[in-house]
């Protein structure tokens, strides 16, 4: 796996994903971060995750590789020079809790292996990306497909946001939201993603 710096991910960034999970829709950027222990490439294989801290979900999302730091002006295609797909893996029972009760998300969303990424591929330009839809697939059904165009805040917008607020250099990558029909693992899934009709990644998930 190549050097990733800051891991970056949005909440909420799709309107249906928000409200199927009974939250406002943010009117600015909902930003929060991971640990590079986070990371786990798709190869194939199994991918061991946490199987006894309540029901576990996939959130797919379109990651964006960042290629220089930002300044005004710098235009889109200067800012991503690739991307990937990946699952921000959510411990639902854990978030209800830590929401609840005002505290963090990073128990349930920080956790080793919770932030899948497929190897990544050259950034196609915008208009190819909007016209691409990706989509994940559980045992070989479709669980959840989603597109950019999709979203409330767009790529440039949420790049400059959190280049404001956080800092955002050379190797750091965003996940850049779910869109609606996120829901539960189980031990022994499969799970594949697909960018339109191209396979980019497949793993096992291996609840313990």
């Amino acid at each position: 796996m190549k050097q990733i710096g800051n891991i970056y991910c949005v909440g909420r960034n799709y309107k249906l994903h928000a409200e199927e999970l009974g939250n406002d829709v943010p009117t600015k950027p909902m930003i929060f971060g991971k640990p590079t222990h986070a990371l786990a490439e798709t190869a194939g294989g199994e991918i061991v995750l946490p199987g006894t801290r309540g029901e576990l979900h996939y959130e797919t999302e379109l990651i964006i590789h960042i290629a220089r730091s930002y300044e005004p002006g710098v235009t889109l295609d200067e800012m991503v020079d690739e991307i990937a797909l990946g699952i921000d893996f959510t411990l639902r029972d854990v978030q209800s809790e830590l929401k609840k009760k005002g505290h963090p998300w990073l128990l349930a969303k920080g956790f080793k292996n919770s932030a899948i990424l497929t190897p990544f591929h050259a950034f196609p330009g915008l208009e190819e990306c909007l016209k691409t839809d990706f989509t994940l697939l559980k045992n070989g059904e479709q669980a959840q497909r989603g597109n950019i165009r999709n979203v409330i805040f767009d790529l440039m917008t949420l790049i400059q946001y959190i280049s404001e607020h956080f800092g955002l250099e050379k190797g750091d990558i965003i996940y850049t939201g779910t869109p609606e029909g996120v829901g539960p693992v189980a031990d022994g899934d499969v799970l594949t993603f697909l960018w339109g009709d191209q396979k980019w990644g497949e793993f096992t998930a291996r609840l313990r």
